[in-house]
């Protein structure tokens, strides 16, 4: 009887310590993968978008409201490293030369010489991350506070006008007022949020984004292209803006930005004139004593066209204006 109590308590004791290695081996294992884990999620974790002291979206609105309201000469503000700069540059590192693919836009005409993407076409896997996270609800809600907008932003997925703009040595964009319709939606368009590319841009190079005073008498308002500014503003009809004077960078270098527009379903009825409010082309405005007869006599012509043609005809003349 005693040999088989002693046998048996032998048996127990090994059974323990069987037990304790088996734990100790799965706990080592376990602590070992998880370590492994992390770093992958480590290497593979997406950089935040948003640069870290602005990281939290309603404050930052709330803090800066009054201050877009109450900007001159209408609704805008613009800020500095407001995105994650490593974010900004994988971005760069996708940026196309515009003007080398059929389906790029290039506006020629005395009013603009510019590029634009169409849709995402041109969007590399970075690009189409950020800005999918700027038509996203937390990027959409941040907007919605900031501007003050009582009715609910509509992001433009199909980013028509939008995306990636280059304008190259000798371009510019004339003083003008956004079209107010989305062709595609029938949507109104009520906020521009326009992101600078730009690293290492000196002044002398120009390419100023310019504000104008609602009856064109004058510029209140510049501001120069830098890498990772960020500058928005409300469209009505008359929130004249644009980058009037000729691009004077050199040749091996461009201005370049990404641009998204945002809209809702209706609008205060004051914002826009009758004849405005189903307008779907741009319309420009030439600086007193500054800008070309040629420019002006092509929108005379354009305004009026505008005005007597139908939508289907103007779309056309919208066309024609781009190569």
């Amino acid at each position: 009887m005693e040999q088989q109590k002693y046998s048996n308590k032998k048996k127990l004791r090994n059974l323990v310590a069987i037990t304790n290695d088996m734990k100790s081996i799965e706990f080592g294992q376990l602590t070992e993968e998880f370590s492994s884990l992390k770093k992958i999620i480590k290497k593979n974790k997406l950089p935040s978008f948003i640069n870290s002291e602005n990281e939290d979206l309603a404050l930052f609105a709330s803090e800066n409201k009054a201050r877009y309201a109450n900007n001159a000469p209408f609704p805008s503000i613009y800020f500095d490293n407001f995105f994650n700069p490593e974010v900004l540059r994988e971005v760069i590192s996708e940026l196309p030369e515009l003007g080398t693919e059929k389906n790029d836009i290039h506006y020629a005409n005395p009013n603009e010489s510019k590029y634009a993407s169409k849709g995402e076409h041109r969007f590399g896997p970075k690009t189409k991350a950020l800005l999918h996270f700027m038509n996203s609800q937390p990027f959409l809600e941040f907007l919605q506070e900031l501007s003050g907008i009582e009715e609910t932003l509509i992001p433009d997925p199909y980013f028509e006008g939008g995306g990636f703009h280059q304008i190259k040595p000798g371009g510019f964009l004339k003083i003008h007022v956004d079209f107010h319709k989305h062709k595609l939606m029938q949507l109104d368009r009520r906020l521009n949020v326009l992101v600078y590319l730009n690293e290492n841009w000196e002044e002398s190079y120009g390419g100023h984004f310019e504000l104008w005073e609602k009856d064109m008498s004058k510029c209140v308002t510049k501001i120069a292209p830098l890498f990772n500014r960020l500058a928005m503003f409300s469209t009505t009809g008359n929130s004249y803006h644009g980058h009037p004077n000729i691009l004077t960078c050199p040749h091996d270098r461009s201005r370049r930005s990404l641009a998204l527009y945002y809209y809702t379903n209706g609008r205060p009825s004051n914002e826009l004139s009758n004849d405005q409010k189903d307008r779907i082309t741009t319309t420009f405005a030439a600086r007193k004593g500054e800008d070309s007869r040629k420019m002006k006599i092509f929108n005379a012509v354009t305004n009026m066209a505008n005005d007597i043609l139908p939508p289907v005809l103007v779309r056309n003349i919208k066309k024609f204006r781009n190569k």
